[in-house]
C-alpha cells in the first residue's frame, strides 16, 4: 500500500510538472502590455493611502501574513478575526484591506474606520471605491503592498473575513512547502466565463474573449510564497482587468507560468480549502486549513472550542 502511495503521488508530480512547463511554453509569446490608460486602473499607484502600516514589517519578518479584504462597514468581522484565527501571534501577522465607503471621505463609517485604524494599527485603505466589482483592485493593492512593505514574510494568505482558518494545521503544512513560486488551495481547472448578464459573475466577450479560464484558486482563501506578490503585481501590466478578482490573479500566474497547487490530504486527496459552508465538528475541522461561509458570531463560538479540544481528536 505505501509504495502504491508513493507512486501515485509520483505520477500526479510529473503530471503538474509537464502542466507547468506546457502552460509557459505556450504562453508567454503571446505577452502584450496593456495601453496606460487601461493599466491605470489596476494599477495601485493610481491611488492614495488613506490609512497605512508601513513599518509593520520593520523589526520582524512574519513566517505568515494574512491579507483580509473588507468593506468599510465590516467592523464586527474584523473583531471576529482578530479574536480568532486572525490574533496576534509570533509566526503570523493579520492586515485588513479596504476601498472607501458609500459617501467617501465624509461618511460617518469613514470616521469609525480611522478611528479603528488608530486602535488596532492593522487597516490598510486606499481612496478607490469599496465594491464587489473592485475586488479586483483591492487584491493588486494587497499583492503590491506586501511586495513593498513586507518582502520578508515566508508566506502570505488571501482570505476573506467569514472564513474559519485552521491556522495551527496550515502553519504545520507551510513548513514543509515550497518558498518561491508556490500557490495553493482549491484550485478551479474547468472554470468558464457566464455570459448571462443577470448572473453576479457576468463577463462579457469584449472583456474576456476565451471561452475556458486557465486554473485559478478558489478566491475565499489561497496561500502563496510571498515573492510571487511582486511578480503578479508585474503579470497585472499584461492582463485585462476583469471583476472576476480569483480568476484574475489566475491569468496573472498564466503570465508568470506558474501552476497553481491543489491542496489535498492522502491518501484519499480531500480538498484542505473546503469552499463549501460544513457543520461545525471539531474532529473534521481539524483536518482541514479552512471552511466557508461563518457570520462573525458563528466563528467566535466554533473557534472557542476548536482552540481548546484539538488533541482530543
Amino acid at each position: 500500500m505505501r509504495m502504491f502511495v508513493k507512486f501515485l503521488c509520483a505520477s500526479v508530480l510529473l503530471l503538474l510538472t509537464a502542466f507547468f512547463l506546457l502552460g509557459t511554453v505556450r504562453y508567454t509569446a503571446e505577452l502584450t502590455p496593456l495601453l496606460a490608460k487601461e493599466y491605470r486602473r489596476i494599477s495601485p499607484f493610481t491611488y492614495r493611502y488613506l490609512l497605512n502600516q508601513p513599518e509593520v514589517c520593520r523589526d520582524r519578518s512574519p513566517f505568515l501574513v494574512f491579507l483580509v479584504p473588507v468593506a468599510p462597514h465590516q467592523e464586527e468581522a474584523r473583531q471576529a478575526v482578530r479574536r480568532t484565527w486572525g490574533a496576534p501571534r509570533r509566526d503570523t501577522l493579520t492586515l485588513f484591506f479596504s476601498g472607501l465607503p458609500e459617501g467617501g471621505l465624509l461618511s460617518p463609517l469613514q470616521s469609525a474606520l480611522e478611528k479603528e485604524g488608530q486602535q488596532y494599527a492593522d487597516i490598510i485603505q486606499m481612496n478607490f471605491r469599496d465594491s464587489y466589482q473592485n475586488l479586483t483592485i483591492k487584491t493588486m493593492v494587497m499583492m503590491k503592498w506586501l511586495a513593498a512593505h513586507c518582502p520578508n514574510a515566508s508566506y502570505a494568505m488571501k482570505v476573506d473575513s467569514d472564513i474559519f482558518v485552521n491556522v495551527f494545521h496550515l502553519i504545520l503544512r507551510l513548513r514543509s512547502s515550497p518558498r518561491v513560486a508556490f500557490i495553493t488551495g482549491s484550485v478551479i481547472w474547468d472554470g468558464s466565463p457566464r455570459r448571462d448578464p443577470s448572473s453576479k459573475w457576468y463577463l462579457s466577450e469584449k472583456l474576456y474573449h476565451e471561452d475556458s479560464f486557465p486554473p485559478y484558486l478558489s478566491g475565499a482563501g489561497y496561500v502563496f510564497s510571498t515573492d510571487l506578490a511582486g511578480r503578479i503585481s508585474w503579470a497585472s501590466r499584461f492582463v485585462q482587468v476583469i471583476p472576476l478578482e480569483d480568476v484574475y490573479v489566475g491569468l496573472c500566474l498564466r503570465v508568470l507560468g506558474v501552476r497553481p497547487v491543489y491542496s489535498h490530504s492522502l491518501p484519499l486527496f480531500r480538498n484542505l480549502f473546503e469552499i463549501r459552508k460544513l457543520e461545525y465538528d471539531r474532529c473534521t475541522f481539524v483536518k482541514l486549513i479552512i471552511v466557508n461561509s461563518f457570520k462573525p458570531s458563528e466563528l467566535l463560538h466554533v473557534w472557542e472550542d476548536f482552540s481548546k479540544g484539538q488533541a482530543d481528536c
